[in-house]
């Protein structure tokens, strides 16, 4: 299946998985994506997620996560799209919920939170806002 926006599609599986309270979500593989479950993984959102090969085909295997039944993401919102680009310098980065949230931004130095992206005064193009 050829998809036009395959973040879109990640995200969209993690969040329909999360609102039927799934453990597991299978993503198909790439490196944008394996960043983008890295990031939530030491950002406390999901609990850990790992390749699953299975021939020629990778899959991510995202593990949820929840705290007394309730949902650990309580949103996650694709930002830069493939008709609209959004880039932001780092000066102009967006604070998510007023900094209770991350941006996941793809800049030259990898996928990284908008938090690092103020570390390391570097921008990109932000990718999604998670909560």
């Amino acid at each position: 299946m050829n998809l036009t926006d395959p973040i879109a599609d990640m995200l969209t599986r993690i969040r329909n998985a999360n609102s039927a309270k799934h453990e597991n979500v299978k993503i198909p593989y790439s490196n944008m994506k394996l960043g983008i479950a890295n990031i939530l993984k030491n950002e406390g959102y999901i609990k850990d997620f790992e390749i699953k090969e299975d021939g020629s085909k990778k899959d991510v295997v995202v593990s949820l996560k929840y705290v007394d039944g309730e949902n650990v993401i309580k949103g996650l919102k694709r930002i830069s799209k493939p008709g609209r680009r959004v880039y932001s310098g780092v000066e102009d980065l967006p604070k998510v919920l007023g900094g209770l949230g991350i941006a996941i931004v793809s800049t030259p130095k990898g996928v990284i939170t908008d938090k690092e992206c103020r570390k390391h005064s570097v921008g990109g193009e932000v990718l999604c806002y998670v909560w």
